[in-house]
């Protein structure tokens, strides 16, 4: 086992919101309940044992009672329950493996097991567990089973959507209570995505480009965590060379996204290449938190002066005057005792450049102190 791989999981879909803004919206919630619905709320979480994050669940069961207000529908407030239920529900599942790295895989239903790009996918998921990654997948079958196939039952977990002519391949997965069942398609890609540090995303059908673009559009808008996506084809198969070229020429091409943005991902034909790329994504780069405007960066080793330097003039255009500089641990990373014995460096980060992010944690993996 490596010591290449992330502390836990990452955040997909959960990236760095302005403080202010979360605020504001939980004091909407609130404002609209009575004073004495809030007391009621108080009473419940002290029935319910409740001692950690009290603040949040009262948001959370203030804004179910705003829904009492009369204006959602029947419809409209049997979603929301749904879609609550769901993540429960998936929060539990992945629990107790918080502290496990993750893979998640995305693929098609419909790949035989006689396919080679099966093979491939099965062996890119037992690489992985092997260097202690655990792999995610949709739990169907076709891809979604070779990766379960590959990792073994004790390192893979299943997020599984109900569709009627789809069983469910892996039953042993639900016995071990490492499966949770899925209604929607929203609540599922939340999960397969929240939860994982690195993609790789073999040939599929409308629901793979689905996930694959909607990862991009997830880490280009930066509303997820950094993390490497690796898109897997088979020797010789051009499925996501097409991809690239329709994607360079029709979207990059029209000005419809920037040239950096290609940086959110690798395509290879190769499992050690695919696995290098996700591994070598967590070589120096371990982290990072948002303290206010300040974006402080986790690593496992500090660059030298001259190194940091050198990141100043590679990359300062995408941060403001202060440039990037070496820090100690900000106070709410010791107050949440959050990784403070790792060294780490701080930008105030234009947000518009997430494509050119993910070229600064190349350049930070690539240093010659990180050797």
């Amino acid at each position: 086992m490596t010591d290449r791989s992330p502390p836990a999981a990452a955040s997909a879909g959960t990236g760095a919101q302005p403080a202010e803004a979360i605020e504001r919206t939980e004091a909407t919630a609130r404002g609209q309940v009575p004073e004495d619905a809030r007391r009621l709320i108080t009473e419940l979480l002290d029935t319910a044992g409740a001692r950690e994050n009290r603040d949040i669940l009262r948001d959370l069961m203030a804004t179910a009672l705003v829904l009492a207000d009369g204006t959602p529908t029947r419809l409209d407030l049997k979603i929301a329950g749904a879609a609550l239920a769901e993540m429960a529900r998936a929060f539990t599942l992945f629990a107790p493996f918080r502290g496990v790295p993750k893979l998640t895989m995305f693929g098609s239903a419909r790949t035989k097991s006689s396919d080679p790009l099966y093979a491939q996918a099965k062996e890119l998921a037992s690489r992985m567990a092997n260097e202690g990654w655990m792999v995610v997948t949709g739990a169907g079958p076709g891809i979604m089973a070779a990766g379960t196939e590959g990792a073994g039952a004790d390192m893979a977990l299943g997020v599984d959507i109900r569709l009627p002519f789809e069983p469910v391949s892996h039953p042993e997965l639900a016995a071990e209570g490492r499966l949770v069942e899925m209604k929607y398609f929203f609540t599922r890609k939340l999960m397969l995505m929240k939860e994982s540090a690195a993609f790789a995303v073999l040939p599929g059908g409308f629901g793979t480009l689905d996930e694959c673009f909607e990862l991009m559009t997830l880490l280009q808008t930066g509303k997820a965590e950094p993390a490497p996506i690796v898109l897997v084809d088979m020797p010789g198969d051009r499925y996501w060379e097409a991809w690239a070229n329709f994607v360079g020429g029709e979207v990059i091409g029209r000005g419809l996204a920037s040239l950096e943005d290609r940086s959110f991902y690798a395509i290879t034909e190769d499992v050690d290449q695919a696995v290098g790329e996700i591994l070598g994504f967590y070589r120096n780069y371990h982290s990072r938190r948002f303290v206010g405007h300040v974006m402080v960066m986790r690593l496992r080793r500090p660059p030298t002066d001259e190194e940091l330097g050198r990141l100043n003039d590679d990359f300062g255009d995408i941060c403001s005057e202060r440039g990037i500089w070496q820090t100690e641990p900000l106070g709410p990373e010791r107050a949440d005792n959050d990784f403070v014995d790792l060294p780490r460096i701080a930008l105030e980060l234009d947000l518009r450049f997430q494509g050119r992010l993910r070229k600064l944690i190349d350049a930070v993996n690539t240093l010659e102190s990180a050797a």
